[in-house]
């Protein structure tokens, strides 16, 4: 590998470093050498990861040899080493420092924001020559493997069942570490949080004391770095800072994380829950008082060392606390009060918490958790007391020093805080108990009391009084440095914002201040949700997917606004169009869904049979940080709008009125920013978060569409990363901008070298080692065991997490045409079976019953070979076994037990009540187990099926999807089925379900120069011709030809339509029947054909001849719908008698003319269709 001299040390990297590579290792050494801290800003795809670990590394070696030759001096020097000079050991000078000691050399705590991210900064290091000790901290969710503890519900609940294992030392895994610690494999590798799951499993010895043992010796550890913000998370892991260089990478998230580590929020249920634990334990504990010395035994046995006194005293300051929170004034407008930080002292002190109490209350805490964790029978919610407990350690953080006078303490912390009161409006209502031990907030309206530090400074501030030598913050989108800094609150001598290794004909950068129809484009809060906007923001998006090759990226400003929007297009059929050009993939909130989803999007982009992919994602959510979107992944992004706050939240309100406070206070020359620059400052670190999703390599190159007009102001295009601002134009033509962006990607994939293939994560997962490594067809890549290994195992990382293992979905070859993947899931099976296969829920809780201690966890590289089965092609039973699986996945065995009990008094009584009531107990107490309780509804019995669907929409917010049809027996389908294929014998051929015939063209992507919607100048009459002729050929099915009367009608009405509406709304016809006959979709055709057919009355005749079209099942609905609109049906009530198309005898020898046209003419009728017209598009539902 080449090496370097940087600031007087040699760094070993891997290839010749370019120089903003070179400057950026240079900043890093400086900081180490000088022990100050550093910002430092390095865009994706600069090396950044790469230059932090080989700088700091080297310094780490140079720092050893520096002793090292110190050592060697003492012990008589070059007469030691007569061939090596001394000064090739390092000159102690340049440190300034007299270690006399190994244990002196400073470790390197490495924290980036998630696991996913630390495991590709890992695969980096093994690029490296430098092999350090190394571990990595991970939580008992992660890495513990004892099936006993991973059953908990709660992370907190596997913590005080791992404890008690660990007491009893009943873990096996736990009991090998002292022998397995010195293992070579473990000690001498560098590991991963897979890897050491793979190799805990294999050595059977537990990953999470095996990590924290190797830290011991480490000289290297990566931890996300909320353990290192978070004082409870840095003291459970036992991180010792004093000396150690701390490096925060994708630093963009710190000032959140340390705000929302030394914050809380508390609400009446958390007080209740933990009032409702403690009756549970004092009534236990209460019967056994008078057993005399039986009680005591069992106590000692039970763990529990507490006096029923003191239990009662730990329900007394939880109620004292309630009624001190309830007894603060709240203003009429519920708006709420704010208090100075330092009130939490003062209303903490009435419930008897204070800094001298503490100790005594979180000890009988954490025993009461614990003895509930160990206990069998009926589970108890002990979330509210882990509430409490994080609490009380979140507000005497600090110990008052000897002698000190504790107010003084209070009001210093307090200035980095408020308080804040307000009614609890939560809308999630949750089953309490009414007696009279319970707490009185579930009698009344309760009050939250929050508690939120405005300060990152506070939390950084805290490791530099732990004595680190340097912290060095680092990612790719900092800008701007001044304001980022000024938050800090601490120091930072040395910055540096580095340009992009990127060429010029490498990215695009446009703003799209106007769509393609001419509207404004403004996702402004009064204009967001405006039917203009989003309809004009629909057609921006479909032009830009026409000319952007491969995976195209759409970030909104927050979720709320994403679902209104799509909802939109699906309805106004722009979410068809945008289907057609780039099947559409949405980023899901759901953790566990996330990963499904953006295997089912790699898959489609790397399918050559598509025209690539969609994926419609929120700044500041999952996808825009620091995902795969290299390459042909993201080859542009779209930026809908400035993410700001929302204004009105009182929390933001609060931190804006903190920073005007402090502004006015800061005194010594200390800077803060205004209430105002930083609102407008988190709007813009969230867009060029986005933004940076394009550009991941030295070989990448993407376009970047900020459709907004408000990026056209000076201030909005300053924030934006110094390497975006030298490349942003203004196109006041949107057609401009289409041409442009055509050129650009003609170009860039001419110039620039072809990306590497990668190895899909569905072939990862179901191709066998054989075909992996000849490569698989499917996939359209080739496999490389090393190349991007690391990036599947980034993907695959949620699989090390029992609660979120879920099998990956494949999106290209299950696809089955409208873009959504199928889902993929993955089971058992036994070929040597010869048992009856279950057939329905209530069978599947027979034959899938397995005793505890059955069931052994398989690792994600070693389990058996599976079948994966699409879910639209899954049997009932698949179904039914599936969520079996998951159900005893996300449940104690207690409440598995529990479940099936309840399934099979369902199946006996038929009581839907009882059923409801028992399914709310399990699933609705945690939100992640909420669609548990909605996908039960596929076993719902019919009669049930409207009812259930309406508690789900109760219980958890969302239904299960109903429609009547769900509640037909399946006797009255089989009859309807009958009836239906007799009517459809009945129906015309040319309006059956196989009217259309797919056309290659219709697959392929538009030309832009003749097909924009919208476009105006840029559509042109010879693609129409194209597609008068090319529709009339596809209306014919492939069986038979149609006969000279039938053609000549179709022809007819064709002719008619093009006179009628014109070329540009004559395409939109056309796109409009090509989606019909693609998805089958009837509101989104018919809410094209209405809005088409019936500006003029003339036309209104076209709108009931369409109905030659329309598929046997939608007919009748069609005809109904159009006699409402229009005032009469008459042409297709003769259509539906004649069984064909609907055409007149006169039409043929004038085509301009016909019947209809006569009857539409009257005044009294056009007005009666024209009010009709107007109460269909409020209504807003075409199906009514």
């Amino acid at each position: 590998m080449p090496t370097i001299q940087l600031n007087g040390i040699t760094v070993d990297f891997p290839f010749t470093p370019y120089q903003c590579q070179e400057d950026y290792m240079s900043r890093v050494i400086t900081c180490l050498q000088n022990k100050v801290n550093g910002v430092l800003e390095s865009p994706t795809g600069t090396g950044k990861t790469l230059c932090l670990l080989c700088s700091t590394l080297a310094w780490r070696d140079h720092f050893k040899d520096t002793i090292s030759a110190r050592k060697i001096s003492e012990m008589g020097g070059a007469e030691l080493f007569p061939d090596r000079p001394m000064s090739s050991w390092g000159d102690s000078a340049t440190d300034g420092e007299m270690s006399a000691s190994y244990t002196d050399v400073p470790k390197i705590i490495y924290a980036s924001r998630t696991h996913s991210q630390l495991t590709q900064v890992i695969n980096e290091l093994k690029n490296t020559s430098y092999r350090p000790k190394m571990c990595v901290l991970g939580s008992r969710e992660q890495l513990c493997i004892n099936p006993e503890v991973m059953k908990q519900t709660s992370n907190h609940m596997k913590i005080h069942t791992c404890r008690a294992k660990l007491t009893s030392h009943s873990c096996q895994y736990y009991n090998n570490i002292e022998e397995k610690s010195t293992e070579k494999e473990l000690v001498n590798t560098i590991l991963d949080v897979e890897d050491l799951v793979k190799n805990g499993n294999k050595h059977r010895v537990c990953p999470y004391y095996l990590s924290r043992s190797l830290k011991q010796q480490a000289d290297i550890i990566f931890m996300p770095y909320n353990y290192l913000l978070d004082p409870k998370s840095r003291r459970a892991h036992n991180i010792e800072l004093k000396g150690a260089v701390v490096i925060f990478d994708e630093a963009h998230n710190v000032e959140k994380t340390c705000e929302e580590s030394a914050s809380f929020d508390l609400t009446p249920y958390d007080i209740a829950t933990a009032i409702e634990a403690v009756n549970q334990v004092l009534s236990e504990q209460a019967k056994r008082v008078g057993q005399s010395e039986e009680f005591h035994m069992e106590a000692a046995a039970s763990g529990l060392k507490m006096d029923v006194v003191d239990i009662a005293k730990i329900k007394m300051i939880l109620l004292d606390l309630e009624a001190a929170i309830d007894s603060i004034d709240l203003p009429a407008n519920g708006k709420g009060v704010t208090k100075p930080g330092s009130f939490i002292f003062e209303l903490f002190k009435k419930a008897q918490l204070t800094f001298e109490t503490k100790s005594g209350i979180l000890e009988a805490v954490e025993m009461i958790i614990g003895f509930l964790a160990g206990s069998s029978g009926i589970f108890i919610n002990t979330l509210g007391l882990q509430k409490l407990s994080d609490i009380i350690q979140i507000v005497f953080s600090s110990d008052p020093p000897d002698g000190s006078i504790v107010s003084a303490l209070e009001q210093n912390i307090g200035k980095h805080y408020k308080v804040h009161i307000q009614p609890d409006n939560s809308n999630q209502k949750r089953k309490q108990n009414t007696d009279i031990w319970s707490a009185s907030s579930t009698k009344k309206q309760g009050k939250v009391l929050s508690y939120w530090c405005f300060s990152p400074g506070f939390s950084m501030n805290e490791l530099v009084c732990q004595g680190v030598r340097s912290i060095i913050l680092t990612s790719g989108t900092l800008s701007p440095l001044s304001s980022f800094t000024s938050e800090m609150q601490i120091e930072f001598p040395v910055t540096l914002e580095n340009p992009h290794v990127i060429d010029k004909h490498q990215i695009f950068v446009g703003i799209v201040p106007k769509g393609p129809d001419g509207i404004q484009l403004s996702s402004s809060f009064d204009r967001r949700f405006t039917p203009d906007y989003m309809a004009s923001l629909g057609k921006t998006v479909t032009n830009v997917g026409r000319v952007v090759p491969h995976g195209l990226l759409v970030f909104f400003p927050s979720y709320p606004v994403m679902d209104k929007t799509i909802e939109y297009w699906k309805d106004n059929g722009h979410g068809s169009r945008i289907e057609g050009v780039k099947p559409m993939f949405v980023e899901p909130r759901n953790k566990g869904a996330f990963t499904e989803v953006m295997d089912s999007y790699y898959a489609k982009v790397s399918d050559p049979k598509a025209s690539g992919a969609s994926f419609f994602a929120v700044c500041r959510g999952k996808a825009s940080e620091g995902l795969d979107f290299s390459d042909t992944n993201g080859r542009a992004v779209i930026i809908t709008g400035l993410p700001f706050p929302p204004r009105m939240d009182p929390k933001i309100i609060l931190k804006m009125q903190f920073l005007d406070e402090m502004q006015r206070k800061a005194t010594g020359g200390v800077k803060f920013l205004s209430g105002q620059e930083w609102y407008r400052q988190q709007a813009s670190r969230a867009v060029n978060q986005a933004i940076g999703r394009v550009i991941r390599h030295r070989h990448d190159f993407g376009a970047i569409f900020l459709c907004d007009h408000r990026f056209m102001n000076n201030d909005a295009r300053s924030q934006l990363p110094s390497w975006v601002r030298p490349f942003v134009k203004v196109y006041d033509n949107f057609g401009h901008i289409i041409r442009d962006v055509s050129q650009f990607f003609r170009v860039a994939q001419k110039i620039m070298p072809p990306p590497k293939s990668k190895f899909s994560a569905y072939c990862g997962a179901v191709c066998s080692a054989e075909d992996a490594s000849s490569g698989c067809l499917s996939s359209g890549g080739s496999f490389s065991s090393d190349g991007n290994s690391f990036v599947r195992k980034a993907k695959m990382l949620d699989s090390h997490v029992p609660s979120l293992k879920k099998r990956r979905i494949d999106g290209g070859l299950h696809s089955d045409g409208d873009g959504m993947a199928s889902l993929c899931i993955e089971y058992e099976t036994d070929i040597d079976s010869v048992r009856r296969k279950p057939v329905g829920l209530l069978d599947a809780l027979e034959h899938n019953d397995k005793k505890p201690g059955q069931e052994v966890e398989k690792l994600v590289g070693e389990e058996k070979k599976k079948n994966e089965v699409p879910a639209s092609q899954q049997t009932k039973a698949e179904k039914a076994k599936l969520f079996m699986a998951a159900v005893r996945k996300s449940l104690s065995q207690a409440n598995s037990d529990q479940f099936t009990q309840a399934m099979q008094k369902y199946k006996k009584t038929d009581d839907f009540e009882a059923m409801v009531a028992d399914l709310t107990t399990l699933f609705t107490g945690d939100p992640n187990k909420h669609y548990l309780l909605r996908d039960f509804y596929q076993f719902v019995r019919p009669h049930h099926k409207k009812q259930f669907h309406e508690a789900c929409c109760e219980l958890t917010g969302e239904g299960c999807g109903y429609k009547p049809e769900h509640s037909l027996s399946k006797e009255e389908k089989e009859k309807l089925m009958q009836t239906a294929e007799k009517k459809t014998k009945m129906e015309i051929p040319t309006a059956s379900a196989n009217t259309f015939i797919s056309s290659a063209s219709s697959s392929s992507q538009l030309n832009t120069s003749q097909q924009l919607n919208k476009g105006g100048s840029h559509l042109n009459t010879e693609s129409l011709t194209k597609v008068e002729s090319h529709l009339t050929v596809q209306l014919v099915p492939k069986e038979r030809k149609m006969s000279a009367p039938q053609k000549l009608r179709l022809d007819v009405y064709l002719e008619d339509v093009k006179r009628a509406l014109g070329p540009t709304k004559y395409n939109q016809f056309y796109v409009a029947i090509q989606a019909y006959k693609r998805t089958d979709n009837y509101d989104n055709m018919v809410s094209e054909t209405v809005a088409l057919f019936t500006e003029k009355p003339e036309d209104f005749q076209l709108l009931r001849r369409f109905s030659m079209f329309v598929r046997p099942y939608h007919k009748q609905q069609f005809i109904q719908m159009s006699k409402e609109l229009t005032g009469t049906a008459e042409e297709t009530r003769q259509d539906q008698k004649d069984g064909r198309p609907s055409c007149q005898d006169n039409s043929s020898a004038h085509p301009g003319t016909s019947r209809d046209q006569s009857v539409v003419s009257k005044t009294g009728e056009a007005v009666k269709a024209q009010s009709n017209i107007l109460s269909f598009f409020l209504k807003g539902d075409n199906t009514k």
